[in-house]
């Protein structure tokens, strides 16, 4: 849209083209250049990672079962005079053990 008054458009396109001319002067500063990545570098590492995860699943110590060892037995039995007492054994073997329903069948 134009103005009546061409000298207000003149002096715009005189700002605007000495602003041209300025920047036009101004050199723009030099960026280091981008260096392309390599994906085959990833290989060593990925190996490298592997060997680590095999190993330390590998070298994981097993768990213990020993079952039959150091067992403890803790019963409660009827002492003198109708008193509770508690008797504890440690032993080895499961000769000594018997089941909790185990009662059940010589009371009756």
């Amino acid at each position: 849209m134009k103005t009546i008054d061409n000298s207000e458009d003149q002096d715009l396109q005189d700002f605007f083209s000495e602003m041209k001319a300025k920047d036009s002067a101004i050199e723009a500063p030099q960026f280091p250049k981008i260096r392309k990545f390599k994906s085959w570098s990833l290989i060593p590492i990925g190996i490298a990672a592997s060997l680590i995860l095999m190993a330390w699943f590998y070298t994981r110590d097993k768990p213990i079962q020993t079952l039959d060892h150091d067992l403890i037995i803790i019963t409660l039995e009827e002492g003198q005079n109708n008193e509770l007492q508690f008797k504890i054994e440690s032993t080895t073997e499961l000769e000594s053990w018997d089941s909790p329903t185990s009662s059940l069948l010589t009371d009756f």
